[in-house]
């Protein structure tokens, strides 16, 4: 399976994004699906996952202001980003796994990966 994120962009603060996290050479619909952050000054960091049952599971700093989706019949997987803050500007990466899901925050579970596409937040 390869991933392929897209959807970055320079956006204002308060602003809205969806990145897309697009899927070939397999479904995907049996896997949990990850995003997770990374600057050049932090480690790697989840932000949210969407379980193939449709639990979803989010860290903290994006509860409410972010959302993750997903359309089966496109292979694709969605992470809406609201109300954008500075501190949201990284590259956002999607992963998939079949990890339990008690451990989906955990990036060493995760299988396969798309190539990061960044998101900046200007104040």
């Amino acid at each position: 399976v390869q991933l392929q994120a897209c959807g970055g962009g320079l956006v204002q603060a308060g602003g809205s994004l969806t990145l897309s996290c697009a899927a070939s050479g397999g479904s995907i619909r049996r896997y949990t699906i990850g995003w997770f952050r990374q600057t050049p000054s932090k480690e790697r960091e989840f932000v949210a996952a969407l379980g193939w049952t449709g639990d979803t599971r989010y860290t903290d700093p994006v509860k409410g202001r972010f959302t993750v989706s997903r359309d089966n019949a496109k292979n694709t997987v969605y992470l809406r980003m609201s109300s954008l803050e500075p501190e949201d500007t990284a590259f956002y990466y999607c992963a998939a796994t079949t990890t339990i899901w008690g451990r989906v925050t955990e990036d060493n579970g995760y299988i396969y990966w798309g190539q990061g596409t960044l998101v900046t937040v200007s104040s």
